[in-house]
């Protein structure tokens, strides 16, 4: 059956508009969990390809740091072609380009050669934030934040289900099937979306170097947008510190965890996407900015109790359930203040956004290896946890929120 163009939504169309389809939704979130995927299979693989290429602890670390800058990469000069080119297109052609990196990196005769190949799938593995700022241009307003949450469970099922996937690949067949199948699942989905995604009519026909000089104009104009990029930063930077070395951890004394098992811990923490719904319906109660402290307190108090918890196993595994769950929420109340913003600038706005918190990431990544290699796992966490509070601080500072209200009482 042909699939009915669908152009940007306006607010006739969401008056008219009750609901997305369900298989529609479905299909965008299970398409951003496996393309974000991408960017975490190697997390609990560094022990084995350390191994392979006979590196240090921090020099394997290299491989997620890169693997998330090429993702940031990719957010500022990528990401806003999706308000300029139609999104079902660029799609297809980013996953292509993402299997070809995959494949090589699964190939890669020297590591670097996988870093290259990891820069570059970081960097198209961005179809996920186009496919995102895409959901809320179709959603109705007054379902917006439960439709994107849906959509963000999806993208956080596949950050923490792809470490456990990957490490039960790995202990079958190598960590080089992982990147391989991945390959074969990208090639896949290029042909299921560019067939099946509703068309989008874009909303800009400015050049790209203009869309491009514009990301600067929305940063100076949108306090709100360098706010909710700072807090996520920080925050995605505490996430990446801990599951970058919370590897290294269970495959040392006092564990001695094989590859499954590390894997079987890891989907632990995937009960955290479980709270991206809940997230998005406080945010359409208006309860993000309220709740933003909240978040950020749990996860750092959450990261203190796991470094003073380190050899116990349950303690760990309940701290990654509630560390993704504070870094979950965060992003869902960002992402629902973001898109506030600018409606025809969701895909650039997205783009700012997500660069900014994977640089954030990055950041995390390495200082977490280093904390690592010059101290222990309370070095990493304790580190770790410095992130939230600043971010904290940084919020007590926030005046543009009441100022907001204040201008919505004005004209009522």
């Amino acid at each position: 059956m042909p699939v009915p163009a669908v152009t940007r939504a306006t607010p006739e169309s969401n008056a008219r508009q009750q609901t997305l389809p369900g298989w529609l939704v479905a299909l965008l979130a299970t398409s951003c969990g496996l393309t974000v995927a991408n960017l975490y299979y190697a997390q609990p693989l560094l022990e084995m390809m350390r191994r392979t290429f006979q590196l240090q602890d921090s020099t394997a670390g290299l491989l997620i740091t890169l693997t998330q800058l090429g993702y940031a990469v990719g957010m500022v000069f990528l990401v806003p072609l999706g308000d300029r080119i139609e999104n079902s297109r660029l799609v297809s052609v980013l996953l292509t380009v993402t299997a070809l990196a995959m494949a090589a990196g699964g190939l890669a005769p020297t590591f670097t050669v996988l870093l290259v190949a990891a820069l570059v799938a970081g960097a198209t593995s961005v179809v996920a934030q186009v496919l995102v700022p895409y959901v809320a241009d179709l959603a109705p307003d007054h379902l917006r934040g439960a439709v994107v949450g849906k959509v963000m469970s999806g993208l956080l099922a596949g950050i923490l289900l792809s470490r456990t996937v990957g490490s039960l690949l790995a202990d079958v067949a190598g960590w080089r099937t992982v990147y391989l199948v991945s390959a074969a699942l990208m090639a896949i989905l290029a042909l299921v979306l560019r067939r099946a995604l509703p068309h989008r009519a874009p909303t800009s026909t400015d050049p790209y170097t203009v869309l491009l000089r514009s990301m600067a104009r929305l940063i100076r104009v949108h306090p709100q947008l360098r706010r909710r990029s700072f807090y996520h930063a920080c925050m995605f930077a505490a996430f990446s510190a801990f599951w970058t070395t919370i590897s290294y951890v269970l495959t040392t004394a006092p564990y001695h965890y094989s590859q499954l098992q590390v894997g079987l811990f890891a989907l632990v923490g995937a009960a955290g996407a479980l709270v991206a719904p809940l997230a998005g319906r406080l945010a359409d109660r208006g309860l993000a900015h309220r709740l933003t402290p909240v978040t950020c307190l749990l996860a750092s108090a959450t990261l203190i109790w796991a470094g003073l918890a380190a050899h116990r196993i349950l303690v760990l595994a309940a701290a990654a359930v509630l560390l993704d769950c504070a870094v979950q929420c965060s992003l869902i109340f960002g992402q629902h203040t973001i898109y506030q913003l600018d409606a025809d600038a969701r895909a650039r706005i997205t783009g700012v956004y997500i660069a900014t918190f994977f640089v954030g990431g990055a950041i995390g990544s390495q200082l977490g290896t280093l904390a690592h290699h010059v101290g222990n796992w309370t070095t990493v966490t304790l580190t770790a946890a410095a992130f939230p509070v600043i971010a904290t601080l940084v919020w007590t500072t926030d005046r543009t929120h009441t100022r907001r209200k204040r201008r919505a009482a004005d004209a009522v």
